[in-house]
């Protein structure tokens, strides 16, 4: 049976995810406090964790942090208050996602389903790459060993900025849409916001490009989307 942590300070809405997940097959935990939701996110054993980020103690940017430093399990941040700003620091911290308050909890349970089912197939590919080297220009990802490189020097990736990379160097020259990208990456269509997209991209183009604000790997097409040449 996989697991949920749930790190959320409003108990009532902890115990409405909760069942809700219960009711879908998982199995649920819930810490009420920053300091004990990032305990239980690094000593427990959990296929997702939806993260609160207003919560006593460590707030949820922190928790996420230290828990993508240890762990590659998705991280969907869940909360009511939510800028771009935070999305970006968030996203920038190696959440994979977020939802906001209020939510329909039909909708939590597809976002969740869609987040582990997506993590399994990526999880189970790059055990199984078809290609052990992918090279672009300057740009080099080992898939065997999850590593990016560029002109030979390391580069460290979070999940969904790897997951999008090699999707775009398996698939260069092709023209894809922020949905498109959202849908292949995410595994979700019309349940997100596709800005995580964006947010990803302006992350991958800082580590990857010379000048990201005049990128020539991965370029835009007004209107259209984004390819990567």
């Amino acid at each position: 049976m996989e697991r949920i942590l749930i790190i959320e300070d409003d108990a009532d809405i902890a115990e409405i995810e909760k069942d809700y997940l219960s009711l879908s097959g998982y199995s649920v935990d819930i810490a009420n406090d920053g300091n004990g939701g990032l305990y239980a996110a690094l000593h427990g054993k959990y296929d997702l964790i939806l993260l609160d980020l207003m919560l006593p103690g460590l707030d949820g940017l922190e928790i996420c942090r230290r828990t993508r430093d240890k762990t590659k399990i998705p991280i969907l941040m869940v909360t009511a208050k939510i800028t771009d700003l935070d999305k970006i620091r968030g996203l920038g911290l190696g959440a994979d996602d977020y939802i906001e308050k209020p939510f329909s909890p039909s909708v939590l349970v597809a976002r969740v389903k869609a987040h582990i089912a997506q993590f399994r197939r990526l999880s189970e590919s790059v055990a199984r790459p078809a290609s052990a080297v992918l090279t672009v220009g300057d740009v080099t990802v080992n898939t065997a060993e999850h590593r990016v490189y560029k002109n030979g020097a390391e580069v460290e990736l979070k999940n969904k900025e790897y997951e999008l990379l090699v999707f775009f160097m398996t698939n260069k020259g092709l023209l894809f849409s922020r949905d498109d990208l959202y849908v292949k990456i995410w595994g979700m269509e019309a349940l997100g916001d596709s800005s995580t997209v964006s947010v990803h991209i302006n992350r991958l183009r800082e580590k990857l490009e010379d000048d990201p604000s005049s990128p020539t790997h991965i370029t835009t097409v007004r209107g259209a989307g984004y390819r990567f040449v």
